[in-house]
């Protein structure tokens, strides 16, 4: 592996070789994510197809899009990012996606899934269009191609002329029986050789002056794969189907790579890989292994010795068997996130109440309203950064309804290591200007139960976000009992500065406020905002300081200036939260600390917004 600097050097070794070389992948992948963290059970399982893929390819000039991208690190090994692995999803190192500034082998910057489709058609029509004899490959997952984009790209390609795209079905649900294995093997192989291709042409040819002769021609061609392979779907989409193949078996894979590039035009391979493939653990029990922090290989991950504070996921979790066991009109909705949001006790304890869309977040939405029109109420339980993908659902089909659906919005602000392109630091932004919409913001473990109470039993379209993670470690209690819709709750009387804070940025904001013997507001919501709060606090403080970790633009902090502008009351205001910028991967408590949003860095900001105010 060492003399891999990029898939140049892997296409002038010899084919047996390539056996070897995937041995010596695996077990760097395996200790790589071992020291850093990372995705594992899903590189361990591409080891053989991105080697098959950059030995029959000409990539960076043949494009090569990774759906998601979490599978992605053989492939950043294989393209001259061997060292920078140490420094994983770590400040100042590599992402664990592809990432076009940080490699021309990164066709396209992924982490959300079902894109890849329909960017590497876009590239095809690109390619097609400039003159370039280019292959374009986009490598989807089984679970991606439940999401609608997917389909729509399969369907937008089909009558798309003279493009060269290949679309390689990642299989990882399910395993292939021998017998079955071994004919679709060699089927596989024959349809995608050029014998099949040029008899299919020149039949075509042959019979194109006698259509029922023709047409009786296709529909047994039709039939005849039909007996060996799912292919109906997607021929019918305009694909010529092949497989399912053994995703690790070089010998086949290469050949049928090989032979494919070749055909051009619209192709669909359907390869089969097993998560975790070579590690046992991970083979297992792919869910835990799955994006796991560092660990020793040869023990596996383990329980600490003593219980981890509560994270709010699990908060949430808890919460959500409590109040489904008080109220069977609640239903909970998940797009394919059951472990990462807590809903895997909920499942086991109401499993007819209980509803894994897929990667469908448009469609858990309007699922959500449909099930709100007949008196359920339903809480969809989703990333902040996903919930994006549903924003004209939750306006159009709940917001502009009012329809009681109540969202949990976990991993909200920054989330680390998966960096951009899953953090939460939009949603106040982009919910806070939708009517009806009610937008709460816990301060801690505690608060976030209260307020999941209190959207929940709110008749109307709620939210409540919080972070990754655990918070300050309080109690979350018991309770179902709902707080007072609105309602902020001083928690520090002070003088001159008084800090709004918005979420679990509270205990930081508390120790700056200690500090300049500040008044010290937990806010609660965002929408709606504690006007009479806000009033007596704007009589009585020279400057007002709001805190969150979201976007300052259209975040928290401006919902209080537009309201003292509508109030037609001056009084300063200083802002903070996340910048304007898309914020790299890195700790969540170091990346926070370079905003200036600790105790210091607060302390700091309001020290010379007084200092500018007095000169």
């Amino acid at each position: 592996m060492e003399g891999i600097q990029s898939p140049a050097d892997l296409r002038r070794l010899d084919r047996r070789e390539l056996k070897d070389l995937a041995v010596e992948l695996r077990a760097f992948v395996l200790d790589s994510v071992s020291r850093t963290g990372g995705h594992l059970s899903s590189n361990l399982g591409t080891v053989e197809l991105t080697l098959a893929l950059h030995y029959a390819f000409d990539t960076p000039h043949d494009r090569l899009v990774w759906d998601v991208g979490h599978q992605s690190y053989p492939h950043k090994i294989l393209t001259g990012r061997r060292e920078a692995m140490a420094g994983l999803r770590q400040r100042g190192g590599i992402s664990g996606f592809p990432r076009r500034a940080e490699s021309p082998y990164d066709a396209f910057g992924t982490a959300h899934s079902s894109t890849s489709i329909s960017a590497a058609l876009g590239m095809a029509v690109a390619s097609r269009n400039a003159g370039i004899d280019r292959q374009h490959v986009a490598v989807i997952g089984d679970g991606a191609m439940t999401a609608g984009m997917a389909f729509e790209a399969l369907n937008n390609a089909g009558v798309t002329p003279d493009v060269n795209l290949l679309v390689v079905l990642n299989d990882n649900d399910m395993s292939i029986s021998p017998p079955v294995g071994a004919l679709n093997y060699y089927f596989a192989r024959l349809l995608s050789g050029q014998f099949y291709a040029r008899a299919k042409n020149m039949g075509r040819a042959m019979l194109q002056h006698v259509p029922p002769v023709l047409a009786l021609a296709r529909k047994l061609e039709g039939h005849a794969k039909g007996m060996l392979s799912p292919a109906t779907l997607f021929e019918e989409l305009g694909f010529n189907y092949m497989g399912p193949i053994d995703g690790h078996d070089l010998d086949v894979l290469i050949p049928t790579l090989e032979n494919l590039r070749r055909l051009g035009g619209l192709q669909f391979l359907h390869v089969v890989t097993r998560k975790g493939r070579g590690y046992k653990l991970a083979e297992a029990d792919p869910v835990l292994y799955h994006g796991p922090g560092k660990f020793d290989p040869s023990v596996g991950i383990q329980k600490p010795a003593t219980p981890a504070r509560r994270t709010f996921t699990q908060v949430f979790g808890a919460w959500l068997c409590d109040m489904a066991a008080a109220d069977a009109r609640l239903m909970g909705i998940t797009p394919a996130m059951r472990e990462g949001s807590g809903l895997v006790e909920f499942e086991r304890r109401f499993p007819r109440r209980y509803f894994d869309v897929g990667i469908a977040e448009q469609h858990a939405v309007t699922f959500a309203a449909g099930l709100a029109c007949e008196g359920c109420k339903p809480v969809v339980a989703i990333y902040s950064t996903f919930l994006q993908r549903g924003y004209d659902q939750l306006i159009h089909d709940v917001a502009l309804q009012n329809l009681d659906v109540t969202f949990a919005l976990d991993r909200a602000g920054i989330v680390g290591a998966d960096g951009a392109t899953h953090a939460g630091n939009y949603d106040i932004a982009y919910l806070r200007c939708v009517p009806n919409l009610v937008i709460a913001t816990p301060s801690d473990e505690r608060e976030a139960r209260l307020l999941l109470n209190t959207c929940f039993l709110h008749p109307g379209p709620a939210s409540v976000r919080y972070p990754r993670g655990a918070g300050c470690g309080a109690d979350p209690g018991d309770s179902l009992e709902p707080v007072e819709l609105g309602r902020a709750v001083v928690r520090r009387e002070g003088r001159d500065v008084a800090l709004l804070v918005f979420g679990t940025l509270l205990p930081e904001a508390a120790r700056a406020a200690e500090a300049l013997d500040a008044t010290l507001v937990d806010m609660r919501f965002v929408k709606p905002l504690d006007e009479a709060l806000l009033r007596r606090l704007a009589d009585t403080h020279g400057l007002l300081v709001t805190v969150e970790e979201g976007a300052v633009m259209g975040g928290a902090g401006s919902a209080v200036a537009e309201w003292l502008n509508r109030e037609a009351i001056v009084r300063p205001i200083l802002q903070l939260g996340l910048p304007d910028e898309f914020i790299d991967h890195g700790d969540q408590k170091a990346i926070l600390a370079g905003l200036g949003l600790d105790a210091g860095g607060i302390e700091a900001s309001i020290r010379q917004r007084l200092k500018r105010n007095a000169s």
